[in-house]
């Protein structure tokens, strides 16, 4: 009797806590007939990619190799994915070499994820979108911190050691306490005072952290003003050019570079998949993440709408989701093959979670209607927690 293929589009978050989930959920087999797993990812090994900032700040190697993945029945394949054939269940990839192919499936996991969001090519700055933005970012606030310790002018000094970052969603707020941290350890190397060296967190709303309570926020902006940073509210980063950004309210401000952190959207290689897309570019799924239309097709992570039928609440595109997700799809995708009733999706609890540097750290969790508060080393434990498990790690 033939294998099964599974075939999972994605190495991110989702797509790995996908296999993993349907493989140890299935135990490998189906109605007496092995699975095969295929693991397409147009990058080399897995980027973690809420992790970015690591790389920006202390140059951590974040990719994984898919090999810590890859074990008995699972292959890599590395290519793109441009179109899912529902009738011939057939993907249709381009290879890194470049050469089109196809192949069966008959079982598909669509969690292709999201991308950071570009800015025009003229505001200039650099976005923090991929492992080798975050290595030129980190090699562009080094150089500067060497042109500063031979400059004699302060003005000038003071702008070299200057980093605005625009945008303060969670990549932003942790970003720019990463980069504090390490301009500050840096600026002592190269006997410059470490006083002088700052980072704007630039804010577009009035208020940091808006998905939580006030509380929460006076908090975490408290963390940040102890970690060395200047959080600029009602600011949104318009421009840089020869080393001046420009603000939204009209005010200029000195940086010797810019970074963009401005959100995610679903990735745009959804379009050209041939599936049933939301207003928002997500993959439309029922309550099981089964994809409308199409057998054998899930989805599930930031590249998904998916909606809690008990509340009506769509999930956040954060990595908290995209775990309890995977691990819901292995339990539904078994009881799919064996014909049985699936369980259904269930937003998972209120909680977000900042690191803010070494032993730094915020967690907010709402439960029983009550607000719980972690901070300092605990947070930051919790945190890399975190990390490690939307990496699968542990």
């Amino acid at each position: 009797m033939n294998d099964l293929t599974c075939i999972i589009i994605g190495g991110g978050h989702a797509g790995l806590g996908a296999l993993k989930a349907i493989k140890k959920e299935t135990r490998g087999m189906a109605n007496g007939r092995r699975i095969r797993f295929l693991l397409i990812d147009k990058q080399p090994g897995h980027v973690r990619k809420v992790m970015l900032f690591r790389q920006a700040a202390d140059g951590e190697e974040i990719m994984i190799p898919w090999s810590h993945y890859c074990s008995e029945g699972v292959e890599f394949l590395q290519g793109t994915v441009t179109c899912v054939d529902d009738e011939a269940k057939r993907v249709q990839y381009t290879d890194s070499q470049g050469n089109d192919a196809r192949i069966h499936y008959d079982l598909l996991v669509v969690g292709v994820g999201s991308i950071v969001r570009r800015p025009d090519p003229d505001k200039g700055g650099i976005a923090l979108t991929d492992p080798q933005a975050a290595a030129d970012i980190r090699e562009r606030w080094r150089a500067n911190l060497r042109k500063a310790a031979v400059e004699t002018n302060p003005d000038k000094r003071k702008r070299l050691m200057t980093i605005a970052v625009a945008g303060a969603g969670i990549s932003g707020i942790e970003t720019s306490a990463e980069l504090m941290l390490a301009m500050r350890k840096e600026a002592a190397a190269l006997s410059l005072n470490s006083s002088d060296a700052s980072v704007y967190l630039l804010n577009a709303q009035e208020r940091l952290f808006p998905e939580g309570p006030e509380k929460v926020r006076r908090k975490l902006e408290r963390l940040l003003s102890e970690c060395g940073v200047t959080v600029l509210h009602n600011s949104k980063a318009m421009r840089e050019q020869a080393g001046v950004l420009t603000l939204s309210n009209g005010d200029h401000l000195p940086v010797g570079l810019c970074v963009w952190t401005i959100g995610l959207i679903p990735n745009p290689a959804l379009h050209s998949m041939g599936l049933p897309l939301s207003s928002g570019s997500q993959v439309l799924v029922d309550e099981c993440y089964r994809v409308q239309g199409m057998s054998g097709v899930y989805s599930i992570g930031d590249c998904t709408r998916i909606v809690d039928p008990g509340t009506g609440k769509a999930d956040q595109m954060t990595c908290k989701e995209a775990g309890p997700q995977a691990l819901r799809l292995g339990k539904i995708v078994t009881a799919d093959l064996e014909g049985r009733s699936a369980p259904v999706h269930k937003s998972f609890v209120d909680t977000f979670g900042f690191g803010l540097g070494q032993n730094r750290g915020l967690i907010w969790v709402r439960k029983w209607g009550l607000d719980i508060i972690i901070t300092g080393k605990l947070a930051w434990k919790v945190k890399k927690v975190g990390w490690d498990f939307a990496s699968w790690l542990r």
